[in-house]
Parts: C-alpha cells; sequence; structure tokens
C-alpha cells in the first residue's frame, strides 16, 4: 500500500509543472504591448534586459512592476497591473532578463 501511495505521489508530482514563462507571457497577453526585439507600446524585452544589466534586484523591481503595472520608466504610456501570481510575476522578470 504505502508503494501505490508513493508511486502514485511521484506521478502526481511529475505531471504538475509550470507553465513555460513565454507562453506565460502569451496567455497574459504581454505580448500586445511588448516584443522581444522592438518597440511596440512598451518597450522591447531586450531593451528591458539591458537596462537592468548587472542589477542584483531587477528581478524584484520587474515583477513588482509586472504586478503593479507603473509609468515614467519607458516614457508617458502607462503600463497596466496583470492579474499574476508573485511566482508568476518573479517568472516573467527572469525570463525578461534572460533575452539577449
Amino acid at each position: 500500500m504505502k508503494k501505490a501511495i508513493f508511486l502514485l505521489s511521484l506521478f502526481f508530482v511529475s505531471s504538475a509543472h509550470a507553465i513555460a514563462p513565454a507562453d506565460l507571457a502569451k496567455a497574459k497577453n504581454c505580448f500586445a504591448c511588448h516584443a522581444t526585439d522592438k518597440k511596440l507600446i512598451g518597450p522591447s524585452y531586450k531593451d528591458v534586459a539591458a537596462k537592468y544589466k548587472g542589477d542584483a534586484s531587477a528581478v524584484g523591481k520587474l515583477a513588482d512592476k509586472i504586478k503593479k503595472g507603473g509609468s515614467g520608466a519607458w516614457g508617458t504610456m502607462p503600463m497596466p497591473p496583470n492579474a499574476v501570481s508573485e511566482a508568476e510575476a518573479k517568472d516573467l522578470a527572469k525570463w525578461v532578463l534572460s533575452i539577449k
């Protein structure tokens, strides 16, 4: 019986995986305003990554901005708050910062 429970728990743990950040960005409609390599309504992800390169607090700053929105960092157009969890916001921020 213990072995069966153990095997079932392994199945559920291995089949439950997080959505990839690029897919999450698509699902949350981030690409309506941002592109990887060119400015749309908001800055390109490459430009964001370049601006925050070497900033140890960048993940937290970007995750906060993703979650709460903001304005002024890239012009006058405000970024609206996004309906994401804290973990999703951090995953998105890490992904954006990884784009070269």
